[in-house]
């Protein structure tokens, strides 16, 4: 028998074709799922308060299909598979199989073939993974429209879990001052390949299939081919963290970005909000975004807890050669890391230039036509509005860092800075 919430859905317009095999839940709000064009498939089961649904949304069109506080934006249609805690923003075709967890977001046209599990990912809009596929805690941005786009091939892995059993693995594929005006070249990781995170990613960069990439790729528009490597075994010691700069560094500069997506998603994405639905959705991007934020913080506090046992084994391992450059550079992130970490935390406002927030804004606004969408919205900012928007985010990521990094003198962090063509290398 259809429960009550099934039959009001299907008076007010909501098209379920077999309501004896579709379950939603008595906290969903079906305010929050619209009237127009949503097809319920059997096998949907449905949950939770924060639960939305947008226009032409189409749920379990090739098999069963369980949402859990999952938002979904106009136009997109899922196969099959888990979504909990989940943004889409529209029009993004989803593969049978999927297994999308919590703080996973993906922006306009962003999809994703059969087999795919994602958790704390962020894809920009157009970006495409094919099939069998784990891309955990990772952004990804890069090209400018469904002909020139980010991919990931099939049978591709994220790596984010390090034999010291931390998860301070974020990889920044793009970033988010640049990406956000999608004009930036894509970037393509073949197929059967992998990437060791943390790991930083410029654009226009082509990994070659089967290619496992265990550096920072810092120069744009390089391919990279994976020469046979012989195998060999050496001594391993669990806890050493032999690059902890690198690791501090690249972890920072992903919450960094993530700061700056943050002003992005509070200051512009709002203007293109329209309907009943749109500002409900804007909210809920938000608050994944601060799921996302709040768990790479926590993931490298897991990292920080686990150094004073590090100290322990480096002094052990290393005797009379044990560096007490490394030794003060351990004791000081131990030391430091709850005053960065509430940092880290403070919302974006906190590291804006209010002065190149409103050049911007002021810019974007008189190329913003009535009624566009947010895609429209980027494609119409002129040559000098973009100019100022990447100044603006960039300032965020700037700050952020400098906030973060200004505590650990031993560490000397310094942010990374585009690296100009020509020069530059993968390290």
């Amino acid at each position: 028998m259809a429960s009550g919430i099934v039959d009001r859905l299907i008076a007010r317009g909501v098209e379920i074709p077999n309501p004896y095999m579709v379950t939603i839940g008595e906290e969903v709000d079906i305010d929050r799922i619209s009237t127009s064009g949503v097809v319920l498939f059997p096998g949907c089961r449905i949950n939770g308060a924060s639960t939305l649904i947008h226009d032409r949304v189409r749920i379990g069109t090739e098999g069963p299909v369980v949402l859990e506080d999952t938002r979904i934006g106009a136009g997109c249609e899922l196969s099959s598979g888990v979504f909990k805690q989940v943004v889409l923003l529209g029009k993004n075709r989803v593969g049978p199989g999927a297994h999308f967890r919590e703080g996973t977001i993906l922006e306009e046209a962003a999809g994703a073939a059969h087999t795919v599990g994602l958790k704390q990912t962020i894809l920009f809009p157009w970006v495409t993974l094919g099939s069998l596929i784990n891309f955990c805690d990772c952004f990804m941005a890069g090209g400018t429209g469904p002909a020139n786009h980010s991919e990931v091939g099939s049978s591709y892995i994220h790596f984010n879990f390090t034999p010291n059993q931390d998860k301070a693995t974020a990889s920044l594929i793009g970033d988010v001052p640049g990406g956000v005006m999608l004009d930036r070249p894509p970037i393509f990781l073949g197929g059967q390949g992998g990437m060791v995170g943390p790991c930083r990613v410029a654009y226009g960069t082509v990994a070659a299939s089967g290619a496992i990439l265990r550096k920072d790729v810092v120069k744009p528009g390089q391919i990279l081919f994976e020469a046979p490597r012989r195998s060999f075994m050496a001594p391993n010691v669990t806890g050493l963290y032999r690059n902890l700069k690198r690791i501090v560094t690249n972890n920072l500069l992903y919450i960094a970005n993530l700061k700056a997506l943050e002003a992005w998603y509070h200051r512009f994405r709002p203007l293109f909000a329209t309907g009943p639905l749109g500002p409900p959705l804007v909210k809920e991007l938000q608050k994944v975004l601060s799921i996302n934020m709040a768990e790479r913080v926590r993931r490298m506090g897991q990292l920080v807890e686990k150094l004073p046992e590090s100290l322990s084994v480096y002094r052990r391992v290393m005797g009379d050669g044990a560096s007490e450059k490394v030794v003060a550079q351990k004791t000081e992130l131990i030391e430091r890391w709850p005053q960065i970490a509430d940092r880290l935390l403070c919302p974006a406002a906190d590291f804006e230039s209010g002065a190149l927030r409103e050049r911007f804004l002021s810019a974007a606004e008189k190329g913003r036509a009535p009624g566009a969408d947010y895609l429209q919205g980027v494609s119409a900012l002129s040559g000098q509005a973009r100019k100022f928007g990447t100044a603006w985010l960039q300032a965020v990521v700037d700050e952020t860092f400098r906030a973060a990094a200004s505590g650990l003198e031993k560490l000397a962090l310094e942010p990374p800075r585009p690296i100009p063509a020509g020069s530059g290398e993968v390290r």
